[in-house]
């Protein structure tokens, strides 16, 4: 595929590119100088590259780059698998789009329906971000068209190709024209999802990077063997008093596990919140704002936010639990080291978790280290970038 070096090379509109380096962009990264282009061909494309690497920017550019200022109705729809991302996604496209004239509308699950429609009638967006649950439901009752748009993008692709929304999915592409392209992103891409894709893509372009090349570069990833499963608070906390860390994620494998950990730290005098599908958008909301905003330093979480959240402060990540899920460990570890930058991924593994850590390793063709003992001159370097 070839490579784009600049924006200016990619006959991106002047009002777009001011965009674009108001928020902060100067040059393209590796998915951007390959996948923009493309996009403006009309051609269905699956791109995956690595976690923190400026996908949301490309599929964001791409769209913008080909939408028109003086077409009305929906040109382009964005899904993302759970509100906080799509809300992520909705900024970002906004923030790029700022000094153009398109209307944008981010509709997620918790919002009040009727705000979603008279939003519709009032506004007419010409792009709209959202969750398959929310759009699936205006889509069907007639309050958003998509026969004639120019674009659908799946955000986190196979999380949305999965038994979850696959069938969302299927019933939305009933809805849009044949015309309309289709693009697939995601920082990884297992051949059953990319089989599934197959049935509704017609002859993709493929921007697809390998399993042993999807470790993050960047990012330092340690286990700690740990002998019992009742060991794991103790050592959490002994390690979070003896480094220097602005902010930290834990990742949990239930929600259940995400609140007793969470009421236990508190307890102990930690500032920390937690996060899980199970709350409500509003607490979701609130709860990310303030770790945003540095008011807690730890934030605890399921899988809900494994996928395309940035937090920029962000430089260690605590798996608590081992995920189960293959896929799901490099989203996690994604957290950190974002767009260049440093981080720690650490695991804390009993004797059945280091099976796993084993079966990782394997998978990506990497290399998970014991965490050795002058564990501060790690983390001294981190504070550093």
């Amino acid at each position: 595929m070839e490579e784009v070096t600049s924006f200016e090379k990619m006959d991106i509109n002047p009002q777009i590119l001011r965009g674009i380096y108001a928020y902060g962009f100067e040059t393209p990264s590796a998915i951007q100088k390959k996948a923009i282009v493309p996009f403006a061909t009309g051609q269905d494309i699956i791109a995956q590259a690595q976690s923190g690497t400026g996908k949301t920017a490309t599929f964001s550019i791409s769209v913008l780059k080909t939408m028109s200022e003086d077409v009305k109705g929906v040109q382009a729809l964005i899904l993302s698998p759970t509100r906080e991302l799509a809300q992520q996604t909705y900024t970002i496209i906004e923030n790029l789009g700022k000094y153009t004239k398109f209307r944008f509308a981010l509709f997620v699950g918790g919002q009040y329906r009727k705000d979603n429609i008279d939003l519709m009638r009032k506004e007419s967006p010409q792009c709209i971000v959202g969750t398959p649950g929310r759009i699936n439901d205006l889509v069907r009752d007639g309050y958003i068209n998509l026969f004639d748009m120019r674009c659908l993008i799946l955000d986190e692709a196979d999380e949305l190709l999965s038994n979850t929304f696959e069938e969302q999915i299927r019933d939305l592409i009933n809805f849009i024209g044949e015309d309309t392209q289709i693009a697939l992103y995601s920082a990884t891409m297992p051949n059953e999802k990319l089989q599934t894709a197959y049935k509704f893509m017609r002859d993709p372009t493929h921007i697809l990077i390998k399993n042993e090349e999807l470790t993050l570069e960047g990012i330092r990833q340690y286990y700690i063997a740990i002998e019992r499963e009742e060991w794991k608070y103790e050592t959490l906390t002994d390690l979070y008093n003896s480094i220097v860390i602005y902010q930290l994620m834990i990742y949990c494998n239930s929600k259940r596990r995400v609140e007793s950990l969470s009421t236990q730290l508190i307890k102990d005098g930690f500032t920390c919140s937690c996060i899980h599908g199970e709350m409500s958008s509003q607490e979701r909301s609130q709860t990310m704002h303030k770790f945003r905003r540095g008011e807690h330093r730890i934030l605890i979480t399921t899988d809900l936010l494994a996928r395309g959240i940035d937090v920029q402060q962000v430089s260690l990540v605590v798996n608590y639990d081992v995920p189960f899920d293959m896929e799901n460990y490099i989203h996690r570890i994604g957290r950190s080291g974002r767009f260049g930058r440093k981080g720690v991924a650490l695991n804390f593994a009993t004797t059945r978790e280091f099976e796993q850590i084993k079966k990782l390793e394997s998978f990506y063709q990497t290399q998970i280290n014991e965490l050795p003992q002058d564990i501060e001159s790690i983390f001294e370097d981190i504070n550093k970038e």
